[in-house]
């Protein structure tokens, strides 16, 4: 298995485990569940060492990638800056949430902290998770992009426009 490969592989684990370790965070703190906690923890930590794997091979995967015919380069670097950004959001829940382990299990009072820093790191690491995972698709996946739906609706727009006057 090459880096691509890899790429391809561990690239849906840092947008996907967040999203599960948000649920259980928030199960956490609804059921007054420790356990629940700290497996949310674990799950963000996990999340950015995914991240870690998926960016390290991302940049393998652009030079496999912007040889392929019809790749276009814009949209391997849109990917690639939100990738970075995204990448330091998840390596900081990834902090956060060590610690919060290791307050949590030592039951330290400042502990419940963490847990919300937690939270709000992981709903804004989802919102570039989705962007970076979106910009991702666009690089081979021509129908998802913006541009080309933004053509196509106003195509719909003329077409039907022409053919209300037609009538």
């Amino acid at each position: 298995m090459d880096q691509t490969h890899l790429h391809l592989i561990i690239n849906h684990f840092p947008i996907i485990l967040p999203i599960v370790g948000l649920f259980v965070i928030i199960a956490g703190l609804f059921f007054k569940s420790e356990i629940l906690k700290r497996t949310a923890f674990f799950i963000f930590v996990v999340s950015a060492i995914s991240a870690a794997i998926a960016f390290s091979s991302g940049e393998a995967a652009e030079h496999v990638v912007e040889k392929i015919p019809g790749v276009e380069e814009h949209f391997i670097e849109e990917h690639e800056e939100v990738a970075e950004v995204f990448i330091k959001l998840i390596y900081v829940l990834g902090v956060v949430s060590l610690l919060g382990l290791w307050a949590n299990w030592k039951e330290k009072p400042f502990a419940k902290w963490f847990t919300y820093a937690a939270i709000l790191f992981s709903v804004i690491s989802l919102y570039f998770a989705q962007e970076t995972g979106n910009t991702g698709g666009e690089i081979r996946h021509s129908e998802i992009r913006s541009e080309i739906s933004d053509h196509s609706s106003d195509k719909n727009h003329e077409t039907s426009h022409e053919n209300h006057n037609h009538k």
